[in-house]
């Protein structure tokens, strides 16, 4: 090793970085994608590991990675997942997998973002943050009204976004997998966590649309915020009025000896009645559903198997 080759090694940073990737998307992209995030890695790290997480990918992009990755100075560990799990559970098994002192989580291959802004999450937690998110400026519609929604009825005094990526510390991952075994959303465990959060924009928006949103969506809003709690308190308050406001003018009408005259009004309050009380035992089921899994649901993932890449 020459003194050039030894000066520079010198000067890269020495904690031990993860990368982990949900593998989405054609081979071309994928490629692009790990050969930039390992320019940056490599300028600036002399200590780190790709995981790649194959949640039932296209066998084209897993061909394809393992080919690029047969020269590749640092270690390549791809995870086989058994079945489709969706973004979440793969992604957990990711973060199980990988040993960094910090670890980046790339839900995409999609790279609207200047590639920069890898290093610069990382000096960014080096300043004190223990998640660092990469935002896009433009948020989808239905996104936006999600966050909003969470965000209204959270408790976390972070603001839950729309991310690229974000870099995470080992303290960040040990807080949150403490705090429960099983992670249904990633980025709102972080938030509740404690931990000092902070974001980077960049110019652009995202367009891959990960399947699954609605349930993900749903279970976020029960587990971390009070929404489903004010639904259902609202719902039961309505029906209370409606209630009252019946029993007022059954009085009515029996006091003026006209009993026959309310029998649509009363239809009516019924059917409303039962509509709230079917409505509130719904999200009661989905509290209950979200409770069975994260009690007796021991096993996060499944994997198939484990590849490791090294030259």
């Amino acid at each position: 090793m020459n003194q050039e080759s030894l000066s520079e090694k010198l000067n890269k940073e020495k904690n031990f970085i993860s990368a982990v990737v949900y593998l989405r998307g054609d081979a071309d992209r994928t490629l692009r994608f790990f050969k930039t995030l390992t320019a940056q890695l490599e300028a600036h790290f002399a200590q780190y590991e790709l995981v790649a997480v194959d949640d039932a990918a296209d066998p084209a992009v897993v061909k394809a990675l393992r080919e690029w990755a047969a020269d590749l100075p640092k270690p390549l560990t791809i995870l086989h997942m058994s079945l489709h799990q969706g973004l979440e559970p793969a992604m957990n098994a990711g973060l199980d997998a990988a040993i960094g002192d910090y670890v980046y989580e790339f839900d995409s291959t999609e790279m609207p973002y200047d590639a920069s802004l890898i290093f610069q999450a990382y000096r960014t937690a080096q300043q004190g943050s223990d998640i660092v998110s990469v935002c896009p400026k433009q948020t989808r519609g239905g996104s936006g009204l999600f966050y909003r929604i969470f965000n209204a009825n959270s408790h976390s005094a972070y603001r839950l976004r729309t991310d690229a990526f974000r870099l995470v510390t080992r303290r960040a991952i040990n807080r949150v997998h403490a705090s429960s075994a099983h992670l249904p959303y990633r980025k709102a465990a972080y938030a509740a966590s404690g931990l000092r959060m902070t974001d980077l924009e960049f110019d652009g928006r995202l367009t891959d649309k990960p399947a699954g949103r609605f349930a993900l969506a749903a279970d976020s809003l029960a587990l971390y915020t009070d929404a489903g709690f004010r639904l259902s308190a609202g719902i039961a308050l309505a029906m209370m009025v409606l209630a009252l406001a019946e029993l007022a003018y059954t009085f009515i009408i029996f006091c003026t000896g006209h009993p026959i005259e309310g029998w649509t009004t009363t239809m009516f309050v019924l059917t409303l009645g039962f509509a709230g009380v079917f409505a509130v035992l719904t999200i009661i089921i989905k509290y209950l559903s979200l409770l069975v899994d994260l009690t007796f649901k021991q096993q996060k993932y499944l994997i198939e198997s484990i590849e490791k890449i090294q030259k």
